[in-house]
């Protein structure tokens, strides 16, 4: 089962691991397609073709193996879904829960991997 979404897909921890050790900077959204996640969805699919620098993924929350993210110490206290974790060189620099708005996700993608460059 995968979300319904035109981002990269993440099924296994493998893949997860995978996907970090191949991009330096990357958004991976960790949910359902539920009404707080969907609109997460929608920002990171208008987002990449701006932010080529950054790999945008997404994994489904009731997966065993998105215990990487749900588990992650980063996530402790979490209560609303989507967690969103930002990766730089493997390392979580920003985890964010429940809905965020495109100006919020843009400022922690500008904060943490720099803005696009034209």
């Amino acid at each position: 089962m995968t979300l319904d979404t035109n981002l990269t897909h993440i099924a296994s921890a493998d893949e997860w691991k995978k996907i970090l050790e191949e991009n330096e900077n990357v958004m991976i959204c960790c949910g359902r397609m539920g009404p707080m996640c969907i609109p997460v969805y929608g920002i990171m699919e208008e987002l990449e073709d701006e932010y080529k620098h950054v790999k945008f993924a997404d994994m489904l929350f009731d997966l065993p193996d998105a215990a990487v993210i749900r588990n992650a110490p980063e996530a402790k206290g979490f209560m609303g879904l989507p967690f969103t974790m930002y990766y730089k060189n493997g390392k979580v620099v920003k985890a964010t829960s429940s809905i965020q708005s495109m100006e919020q996700v843009r400022a922690i993608l500008d904060e943490q991997f720099g803005k696009p460059q034209n």
